[in-house]
């Protein structure tokens, strides 16, 4: 069974909304494409390597068609490593409408979602979700994820949709190594889906005979 990793761009207060630029998604939010003025080499380079070895593609709608109409005249370019992996892997694509799937290897999933994920799993061995934030939400609803990648930038936009509303249940995640930075300021924390549910506890100390 393949593994389901999300790679997710956030702020510090958790607004996962058009990290990429004003297009992806405008609706009553003031601040598409924060995260371009705080992305240095170092965070461009731990970017493209989170890739290596994807062999598929999920992504929403929004994502696919500004990825469609990007990545395919990538390649040769300044991001032709990303660009090649792209190009080559076949997309899956969340979609209650009729997109446009003239990028090469595209599929739509029907309206069975959750088990058309599950399909993909036993299809695939490294299965990237990029940007994709309401498609994000489902999977972290139905825990249908493994590794959750989570690039946490150093600004608070106050406004705008969350990584996790709407999409969250209790969840357990482990760190699977040490937290990096760069020199922007930006953190990544690199999670795997965890058995169980949180759990409870007291704080209180105990101070014995006191």
């Amino acid at each position: 069974m393949g593994l389901i990793h999300i790679e997710m761009f956030a702020t510090l207060d958790l607004v996962g909304q058009a990290p990429g630029g004003p297009e992806e998604d405008p609706a009553d939010f003031p601040f598409g494409g924060w995260q371009a003025p705080l992305i240095d080499e170092h965070t461009g380079a731990q970017v493209a390597a989170s890739y290596e070895g994807t062999d598929a593609l999920l992504l929403g709608r929004r994502t696919y068609d500004i990825f469609a109409g990007y990545w395919p005249y990538q390649e040769g370019g300044q991001d032709n490593s990303i660009a090649t992996i792209f190009n080559s892997v076949p997309k899956y694509v969340a979609s209650r409408g009729t997109p446009d799937l003239s990028w090469d290897g595209s599929t739509q999933l029907g309206a069975d979602l959750a088990g058309a994920v599950r399909e993909i799993r036993e299809r695939h061995e490294n299965i990237k979700v990029v940007g994709s934030l309401d498609l994000v939400q489902t999977l972290l609803r139905e825990k249908l994820f493994d590794r959750l990648d989570l690039w946490v930038h150093p600004i608070v936009l106050g406004v705008g949709k969350k990584v996790f509303d709407g999409g969250a249940v209790p969840t357990n995640l482990s760190l699977l190594e040490p937290p990096t930075a760069s020199s922007a300021g930006i953190v990544l924390l690199r999670y795997a889906l965890g058995d169980g549910v949180p759990a409870t506890g007291d704080m209180t100390v105990d101070r014995g005979d006191e």
